[in-house]
């Protein structure tokens, strides 16, 4: 049976709702917040260092949390949790990539170190070139506007309409429901604490997030599988393929993956086109795909490097990166794992009004709603209000960092630092306008997280590319680069284009293409296999343009690649190493290896 159907008829429907001591709980933990919030504004500085990476002054523990709290967004608590209602733990393979802020804290972060940049495009451009620096700037604009943003805003949505369904606003002959007054909510109350304070602002509240988070978080769940009956019930209830991290290439008892199938109702009306190309999550595509999105977002994503930027000095990032690392781990069992036991609780029956509002895509705030108790209600919904704000917060500044640092800047060199942050702030406004306006694509999607992978599948391989192939081989240049990304983003951006009418259900789209054809094809190939392909053929195109063009400027990449790094540097690094920072390494390894062994269904 499929899970996203809901199992059991409803007996009744629940009006519970948050109450006094709720919404206390919240008041109080939204005092805290925007106390820290002014403490820093009161003792910062109004200038673009302080501003965008908080002076270079971050300690490891800010700068692990902050990296944690601002990956633990809103895609995570509600999107994680729908799919493990749907698809069990095949999406804990993102989640177990804690591997890949050890790449960054081992790897990149002497190099980003060393270089001084307040962003990553601007690494690029000394890398390779000024050309590079733009288009990655653009790309990510974008990325961060249909990914982050948009997904941000709607799962801020997500949890008031669930939450407290029945607010309304009306304006004229207008009714605005909780779902478009939560996502308003969430802008105007993160908005607030970010673009006054800006990078130090956020830093300082993510740590303060993280343990509401993981608290609330912990709690739901230990909650969650006591009302089941405990962690052997839920095995039962869920079944051994929602415990199986590795999902078979095609559906059971499909001979060929190429063959396209009709489902079709009694009166031969066609109701479904499957393409078992497109099996949901294949092990093939986790295994290469995901640590190709895995790799590009911890370790040269604005996003998240950001944080590591803000330190000051190699040793303080890469213990900071090590700290998010550990924190990590969590993920899987605080968010996937309740989606599963919302899954379960609906299927056994044992809280029927779970079943009657069942929706896995609402399975996390559902559980909030629906199991615990006053008060303990209002901590947990106060820890994920503050995942949805530390998701967001991160993502603003980002977006201003890149915009006014790359663009602005650039166009405008005389300008003053306090110009220069006011841009940051309008240009942040502008493209919150712009993530509201494509919603509706989110909407549409097979679920919330599954779109996000989707885009982030679509857009990450190029940048990739020309990141991990430009640290390690120092004979790849600016042509070779340039190239890869305009293919990369090509490629891309046309599945994006061809997937969106579908998505939207618009017009004549509301279908899907017409089987068989071309672009039926395209939208059909699952887009772990696309983003693979994507991968491929940016990796050819750099690697071809390099060879066929002169070799690139050894002296002006010096620092920037392991062939062009002086001893004298590399002994510095080596010399900041610490035997704790292996032993923390070490043992994050072994847990990730665990829990890949226990998930095999």
């Amino acid at each position: 049976m499929n899970p996203m159907t809901p199992i059991l008829a409803a007996a009744q429907t629940d009006t519970a709702t948050l109450n006094s001591l709720d919404w206390l709980a919240i008041a109080l933990y939204f005092s805290v917040l925007l106390g820290v919030a002014w403490w820093v504004v009161k003792r910062g500085k109004d200038t673009a260092a302080d501003y965008f990476l908080a002076g270079r002054n971050l300690g490891w523990w800010v700068i692990g949390a902050s990296i944690f709290a601002s990956n633990i967004g809103s895609e995570h608590i509600v999107g994680l949790a729908g799919s493990g209602a749907k698809d069990g733990v095949a999406m804990a393979h993102y989640e177990l990539h804690a591997w890949c802020l050890l790449v960054l804290a081992w790897v990149f972060v002497p190099f980003y170190a060393r270089s001084l940049v307040f962003t990553m495009p601007e690494f690029l451009e000394r890398r390779f070139s000024t050309s590079s620096r733009y288009v990655l700037s653009i790309v990510s604009l974008v990325t961060f506007v249909v990914s982050k943003i948009a997904v941000g805003i709607f799962a801020g949505g997500v949890v008031f309409s669930t939450l407290l369904p029945e607010m309304q606003l009306h304006l004229g002959g207008i009714t605005i429901n909780s779902f478009w007054i939560g996502s308003v909510a969430v802008i105007i109350l993160t908005g607030l604490y970010t673009t006054l304070g800006g990078m130090r602002a956020v830093a300082y509240n993510d740590a303060v997030q993280v343990l509401v988070l993981i608290c609330g978080s912990a709690t739901l769940t230990f909650y969650g599988l006591y009302k089941l009956g405990g962690w052997h019930e839920l095995r039962v209830l869920c079944g051994s393929d929602m415990f199986n991290l590795w999902k078979p290439m095609t559906p059971p008892g499909v001979e060929s993956t190429w063959a396209p199938v009709l489902e079709r109702a009694a009166d031969g009306q066609v109701v479904k086109q499957a393409w078992y190309f497109n099996s949901h999550y294949p092990w093939l595509g986790m295994l290469i795909c995901a640590p190709v999105i895995g790799l590009w977002y911890w370790c040269t994503d604005q996003y998240i490097v950001q944080r590591a930027l803000a330190a000051p000095n190699e040793k303080v990032a890469r213990r900071g990166s090590i700290f998010a690392s550990f924190l990590k781990l969590f993920p899987p069992y605080l968010f996937i794992i309740p989606g599963m036991i919302c899954f379960a609780l609906v299927k056994s029956g044992k809280v029927p009004e779970l079943s009657a509002n069942f929706d896995a895509q609402n399975a996390f705030p559902l559980l909030v709603k629906h199991l615990l108790p006053a008060g303990l209600r209002g901590l947990v919904v106060a820890g994920l209000l503050s995942a949805l704000m530390g998701s967001l917060a991160g993502v603003f500044n980002a977006c201003s960092t890149l915009f006014t640092v790359d663009l602005y800047e650039k166009l405008k060199p005389g300008a003053s630092q306090s110009q220069i942050v006011r841009t940051g702030r309008i240009a942040t406004t502008i493209m919150v306008l712009i993530a509201l306006m494509w919603i509706p694509v989110v909407q549409g999607a097979h679920s919330l997280y599954d779109y996000l992978q989707s885009v982030q599948g679509y857009l990450a391989p190029p940048i990739f590319v020309v990141f991990f192939f430009g640290v390690f081989w120092k004979r790849l240049n600016a042509k070779g680069c340039l190239w890869a990304m305009v293919v990369g983003f090509a490629l891309g951006i046309f599945r994006m284009l061809v997937d969106t009418p579908v998505t939207m259900k618009l017009g004549g789209f509301a279908n899907g293409y017409t089987p068989g054809s071309f672009l039926w094809i395209i939208n059909n190939i699952n887009f772990q296999y696309f983003s693979i392909l994507i991968t491929l053929v940016s990796a050819v195109v750099m690697i071809a343009v390099s060879y066929a063009s002169p070799d690139p400027d050894y002296v002006r990449i010096k620092n920037l690649t392991f062939g062009t790094t002086t001893t004298e540097d590399k002994a510095k690094t080596y010399a900041s190493w610490d035997w704790r920072e292996v032993a923390a390494s070490g043992l994050i390894l072994v847990c990730i290896l665990g829990a890949y062994l226990y998930f095999r269904g």
